[in-house]
């Protein structure tokens, strides 16, 4: 009898070593993963990343509009508008919001990661995308 509860109490003990052991080796493996996510998050909201934000037309499949710079993205959930940050060299910053349906989709990109001009951003429109919407350049 002693030898059976010896026996039950080494396969316990060896039960919950092996699930201790799978438990840590599970959730090394995704430590860094989500440390670097979220050292990358981080930065992007600091703008010290560069990045690419297309939105694009799912009916048509053409690109709508395309916004590269150091930016701050955030979806606002409850209006469907996407939320753009990018700051200006004079330590400002313009808000700009993109209204998303259910026939657009976007995209953001991570151009490079750091040590960019942080003040230097595009944003283009595909005017023959917009109906009604001409415009104009002064170089």
């Amino acid at each position: 009898m002693n030898i059976t509860k010896r026996r039950v109490a080494f396969v316990a003990a060896l039960v919950v070593s092996v699930l201790a052991i799978v438990t840590v080796c599970g959730l090394a493996g995704c430590t860094e993963r989500d440390q670097v996510s979220h050292n990358l998050s981080q930065d992007a909201d600091n703008f010290n990343v560069r990045r690419r934000v297309t939105v694009i037309n799912m009916r048509s499949d053409k690109v709508l509009l395309q916004m590269e710079g150091c930016l701050s993205i955030k979806t606002d959930k409850d209006t469907t508008e996407l939320n753009v940050i990018a700051e200006l060299p004079n330590g400002e910053y313009q808000k700009h919001f993109i209204y998303l349906n259910d026939w657009t989709m976007y995209t953001v990109e991570q151009i490079d990661s750091t040590k960019t001009d942080k003040y230097n951003y595009e944003f283009n429109f595909l005017p023959q995308e917009l109906p009604g919407v001409k415009i104009t350049s002064k170089d």
